[in-house]
């Protein structure tokens, strides 16, 4: 079958160069690129993930601004296309958010549903092809080189399938960037939000990244955004004029990074494993809890959670954090080495419990976290002892639990701890 350089994603049908609209659905959704049939890199993000998923699941806010996160003293963790209109942005402070948009719908994150939906998610571009590099629980990136044959049809044609898969099944939209490396696959899916189809391709490198400003290179934030400046360098193209000698005299190995970057160049293959380094869950209060009694309840919370992402993932570990953040924004950390790797939440919680206490009591936190490092796949350790019965009680009460949970729900059955906290 013959495929052109010219189709409209929603429908399939070829299309003239250069149209917007599709002649045959009328759809807005035509892709046109004169290389579109011989790159096979892609960038593939999710749009608003979070919000996006509240939304499927509740019809009722679909035009409504939606924002994820903590209560007041938190941060957006995601905020919908319609609050982004008010100017609210990820990592927004949450009142900063609610001044901007009062009339915002605010929803604490599910993880758990979240990371459902992700792996479902997954699971779909996997069918693509086993070169799949997960940058987060939404976005990844995959290498279809050497799949039209399998396929039956070129990389820009099943990723226009498989956006319209991830909504048709998945129920939230995704934008795909193509290119020939990683790097400008990353900047294509961010050209066109929501439900884009971007390309940049061999030819047109060099003069499509001149335009942009240094801030599109991975790794130049605000404050590097604004040394770069003061050295007289706003765009990417002014980067591709300096000697590359020249940059790294002046910023070292980022210096060099700029100068690849800003040439189009990027020599790292996609991964279709990448290391899970943590696992881990915080949360900020409303305001701030001095209560070790309280803290500790949040706490076993936590570790539950943790726990339980550990468990569905696989994961033990061997180090416990714990993460404190003090009324004045200070922040603590606090670190423990297990004799055994684990995945318990009551093991996590009695050496989390004990850094709390040591951590300056009675002091006025306003977040607390815990998380799991040191992983590896669980049953790995050969030296676990195997004659630790309390261990073993432990870990069978745990998973008792866990499934009578996934059967009938999280609330139906918890400690007496978790119980106490509900009541308060």
């Amino acid at each position: 079958m013959e495929f052109a350089t010219a189709f409209c994603t929603a429908c399939e049908s070829p299309a003239d160069s250069g149209a917007r609209r599709c002649a045959s659905c009328g759809r807005g959704d035509v892709v046109s690129h004169p290389e579109l049939l011989s790159l096979s890199i892609a960038h593939i993000d999710c749009d608003a993930f979070y919000a996006a998923i509240e939304k499927r699941d509740d019809p009722s806010l679909a035009d409504k601004p939606v924002l994820i996160g903590g209560g007041v003293r938190g941060v957006v963790s995601t905020a919908c296309y319609v609050a982004r209109t008010y100017g609210v942005r990820s990592a927004m402070p949450m009142f900063k958010a609610k001044a901007a948009c009062p009339d915002a719908v605010v929803i604490k994150p599910n993880m758990s549903k979240y990371a459902a939906a992700g792996r479902q998610i997954r699971d779909m571009m996997r069918a693509l092809t086993p070169m799949v590099e997960p940058l987060s629980i939404d976005e990844a990136f995959l290498d279809l080189s050497g799949t039209e044959r399998l396929h039956g049809a070129p990389p820009a044609v099943m990723l226009a399938r498989l956006q319209r898969r991830i909504e048709r099944e998945a129920g939230v939209t995704a934008s795909v960037g193509l290119s020939h490396n990683k790097f400008l696959a990353k900047v294509a899916s961010d050209l066109d939000k929501p439900k884009g189809f971007s390309v940049i391709g061999r030819a047109e490198t060099m003069d499509f990244l001149a335009a942009l400003p240094v801030t599109a290179i991975w790794g130049v934030g605000k404050a590097m955004a604004r040394k770069l400046e003061s050295d007289g360098l706003k765009t990417v193209g002014q980067l591709q004029k300096m000697e590359t000698s020249e940059l790294a005299r002046r910023y070292g190995e980022l210096g060099l990074r700029l100068s690849r970057l800003s040439q189009g160049k990027d020599a790292r293959r996609v991964k279709p494993e990448r290391d899970t380094k943590s696992v881990s869950s915080e949360t900020t209060f409303n305001s701030d809890i001095t209560d070790p009694q309280l803290l500790e309840d949040i706490l076993w919370e936590l570790c539950e959670k943790v726990s339980a992402r550990m468990k569905a993932s696989g994961f033990e570990g061997r180090v416990i954090t714990l993460k404190l953040k003090s009324h004045d924004f200070k922040t603590i950390t606090r670190r423990a080495t297990l004799d055994a790797p684990t995945n318990l939440a009551r093991i996590a919680f009695a050496a989390a419990k004990r850094m709390l206490h040591e951590a300056a009591p009675g002091r006025a936190w306003r977040l607390i976290g815990v998380g799991f490092s040191g992983l590896s796949a669980e049953g790995a350790n050969p030296t676990r002892d195997l004659f630790d019965t309390e261990t073993e009680r432990i870990a069978a009460q745990e998973h008792a639990i866990d499934a009578i949970r996934h059967r009938f729900g999280k609330d139906v059955i918890g400690a007496g701890r978790s119980f106490r906290k509900r009541k308060q």
